[in-house]
This record gives C-alpha cells, sequence and structure tokens, in this order.
C-alpha cells in the first residue's frame, strides 16, 4: 500500500534551505545567523526560523551558545586530524566485516553521486558522500558501530565543505570511490582495510596540505 507523502512543513523548508547553503560552503564557517535577519531574508515568523536553526543544532551543523546567535561552527585542520583518528578504527572494523562483499546501497550512492549535474550544490555530492560511506557502516550490522559513526556525522559533512575547492573535479571524488568500493567488494580482508586506510589517508590529509 503506497502512503501519501506529507507536504514538507516551512520549518522543515527552511531548514532544509540553510543546511543547502551551509554545506556548500556559502554560508562560512564563523557565520552567525540572526534569527530576525533570517525571518526578514525568507520571509517566515521567528518561532520558524527558531525551530529550523534548533534543527540544524541538533544535527551539529550550527551551534548556539547563552545569549548569542547560532553559528557555523569551524573545522579546523586539527579537528580533521583528531576525525580521522577516530574514524579510522571504525571504517577499518567496517573492512575487516565487509571485505569480499557487494554493498547495494553504497553502489547506489555513488551511482547517484556520479549522476548529478555538472552545476549540482555541493551540498549534494556531500550528501551522497556521506550516504555511501554510512551505508558501508550499516551493512556490518552493528548497531553500536552504527550509532558511533553517526556521532562524527555533522563534524565530517562540515569538514567536507573544506574539501570542496581541493575537488573542483567531481569525477575525481567519484573515482576514489569506486576503487574504495572495489577493493572492499574484491577483498580480501587486508587489501580491504588498506584501500580504506588509504582512502581516508588520501582525502584528508595529502589533499588538505596540497
Amino acid at each position: 500500500m503506497t502512503l501519501p507523502l506529507r507536504p514538507v512543513s516551512t520549518v522543515g523548508a527552511l531548514a532544509d534551505a540553510l543546511r543547502s547553503r551551509v554545506l556548500s560552503g556559502e554560508i562560512a564557517p564563523g557565520t552567525t545567523l540572526p534569527e530576525q535577519e533570517i525571518a526578514a531574508s525568507y520571509g517566515v515568523a521567528r518561532p520558524t526560523v527558531r525551530e529550523a536553526l534548533a534543527t540544524l543544532v541538533h544535527e551539529g551543523l550550527l551551534r548556539r551558545e547563552r545569549n548569542r546567535s547560532a553559528y557555523v561552527p569551524e573545522v579546523t585542520l586539527a579537528d580533521l586530524d583528531d576525525l580521522m583518528y577516530v574514524r579510522r578504527p571504525l571504517e577499518d572494523l567496517m573492512a575487516q566485516a565487509m571485505a569480499g562483499h557487494d554493498v547495494p546501497q553504497a553502489e547506489a550512492a555513488l551511482h547517484r553521486m556520479a549522476a548529478l549535474p555538472a552545476d549540482a550544490p555541493w551540498s549534494e555530492t556531500v550528501a551522497e558522500h556521506m550516504a555511501l560511506h554510512e551505508a558501508l557502516i550499516r551493512a556490518v550490522g552493528s548497531p553500536r558501530l552504527e550509532r558511533l559513526y553517526g556521532v562524527l556525522a555533522a563534524e565530517t559533512r562540515l569538514g567536507l565543505v573544506r574539501l570542496r575547492e581541493v575537488y573542483g573535479d567531481r569525477d575525481v571524488l567519484v573515482r576514489e570511490h569506486r576503487e574504495l568500493l572495489d577493493a572492499i567488494a574484491n577483498g580480501p580482508r587486508d587489501a580491504a582495510r588498506a584501500a580504506v586506510a588509504e582512502h581516508l589517508s588520501h582525502s584528508w590529509g595529502e589533499r588538505r596540505d596540497g
């Protein structure tokens, strides 16, 4: 039975618009988002803005401190190093479990990424990138691994904004993930683990330095 689609609420639509701008880098790290200005820009009431901002704060894409407007947090290079320090062992567990296996959901995310038009917002590439990696983690079948990985999702998304300039050609990103999925699917375990380690080091280390 097909259920009717529910219309997107004004809060949801505003949250989607702001999320896209943050993840595209249009709203730069450190930028504050005063409720009154956003309400005027989008023609919505301040309570609507407040709820939309609360949604993004909950997702980790914005931060809000006492008596301050919500703002986009800065993900520094030190933050990225620490993020990778924590992500590597989690994705290594994934590689050990999934070596020799295809992950259709990850393949689907890669296909969607490759099919994006050339002028698609960077936020759409970020979304498919995250969908691919999260699909690999979910495929392991460990709720605790998935939960731990999910804690890092917001910072990972914000970190990907920093890679916007070095990944000027999205085809490079697609190719690197094609190689990653092939290495995991083909195995053996040691090769899959090495490919995951190299993928993370290359994406976050060499590219951010070069």
